[in-house]
């Protein structure tokens, strides 16, 4: 385990280190949960498009509980379960570490930005994939996307992100089985 450790450790500070500041802001802008607003009322369009105002209601109920569900286990493993040092934080990893991020939290195992990311990907991506053929490739990648930018910013180990995009996977598939349904339950008639 120890080995396992310190390779997490090894592979974060060669993947932050390889960080310029020309690339500082985009890996700023893709970690901002904030930003990701516009993809977000894209996606609500086609969900409000394919399955109507009843599908899109119930679309934002299995959501919320997704995201829900993402961070919530994602708080109970970094400050209850585990209470890993970020690397921000850690003895012997921070003093190397390439920070930018505004602030660097307590405990990182897993990232709650990756399980989320992945989460909406799977399960955006399942769910619209009838309808639009390049959308779940297209939601992978974005996930990938905001999931490295965790590392580049210097507040998670690859460890974390890769946890948190298991997880992610297995909620996304848990709410697109939801979804389909509710949406088969309750959605529009006719």
């Amino acid at each position: 385990m120890e080995d396992l450790i310190q390779l997490d450790k090894d592979l974060f500070l060669y993947l932050n280190n390889l960080g310029t500041s020309v690339w500082d802001g985009f890996w700023l802008f893709m970690t901002e949960k904030l930003y990701q607003i516009p993809l977000y009322l894209v996606l609500l369009i086609f969900f409000y498009k394919y399955f109507g105002i009843r599908g899109t209601i119930i679309t934002l109920v299995v959501v919320a509980l997704l995201i829900t569900a993402t961070d919530q286990l994602s708080n109970l493993f970094k400050n209850v379960l585990f209470m890993r040092p970020r690397p921000c934080r850690a003895d012997g990893v921070a003093e190397f570490t390439r920070f930018i991020a505004e602030r660097c939290g307590r405990h990182g195992y897993f990232s709650g930005h990756a399980a989320s990311s992945m989460a909406l990907a799977f399960f955006t991506g399942l769910t619209l994939r009838k309808h639009l053929k390049y959308i779940f490739p297209f939601m992978v990648i974005w996930s990938i996307v905001v999931s490295y930018s965790r590392i580049y910013i210097g507040v998670h180990y690859p460890g974390d992100i890769v946890t948190g995009m298991a997880i992610g996977i297995l909620l996304g598939v848990g709410a697109f089985k939801l979804h389909t349904f509710l949406v088969k339950k309750y959605g529009e008639v006719g």
